[in-house]
């Protein structure tokens, strides 16, 4: 088989990844925050990248068919997932409300690398919507390259993947200049209560 055949499953990997994953969402704002704040950010990086790796290899290798053989365990996830982005959401709304808790000014201690890490996995493995666009678009994607063409668009997506997020968070740092006068802090915070608050209320509806 040619490289050109090869190729091109992987380039549609990659374009498909980027599309999906690009996407304004909590695991994209979290990153983003991170790398604002200069916070373990190649702890949380390193995180949803591979967490994200491990969805497409697991949708490549079949589990796509997750949703018809236990729906129950679907939505569970989406309750689950509600609930963790409206809490997220009520605490970014505060912070929003007290400016100082936005920053980390000095004598505050900012949050540790498990609390920060455990943050990172369950904005990534309680939303529903990573299994959908993961396992269930990018399987049936993959899949539909055939047997021996579907681990080279895999690869493809995992790309994509490591790719957005290593740019998301250390592309980030960039502006933290910006960031350093407390009302920016303010805004942001705020975006990011509407957008999980929005997000919660849609999964807790079944939108």
């Amino acid at each position: 088989m040619s490289l050109a055949a090869l190729l091109g499953p992987a380039l549609l990997g990659l374009g498909s990844g980027l599309a999906l994953i690009v996407a304004i969402g909590a695991q994209n704002a979290f990153v983003l925050r991170q790398g604002l704040r200069r916070q373990f950010v190649g702890t949380v990086v390193a995180l949803c990248t591979v967490s994200d790796l491990i969805l497409i290899a697991a949708s490549v290798a079949g589990t796509s068919l997750l949703e018809q053989v236990a729906p129950w365990l679907m939505s569970a996830l989406r309750w689950a997932g509600a609930a963790f982005l409206l809490g997220y959401g009520l605490l970014a709304a505060r912070r929003a409300l007290r400016p100082a808790g936005g920053l980390v000014a000095a004598g505050a201690a900012p949050p540790g690398r498990g609390r920060v890490a455990l943050t990172a996995l369950a904005l990534t493995w309680l939303n529903p919507h990573v299994y959908v666009d993961t396992v269930l678009v990018m399987g049936s994607l993959a899949n539909a390259q055939g047997e021996q063409l579907r681990w080279w668009f895999a690869a493809g997506a995992m790309t994509a993947s490591a790719l957005w997020f290593g740019a998301l968070g250390w592309g980030a740092t960039r502006l933290q200049r910006f960031f350093a006068a407390p009302v920016s802090w303010r805004v942001l915070d705020g975006a990011l209560a509407v957008l999980m608050l929005v997000l919660g209320l849609e999964l807790a509806l079944g939108a």
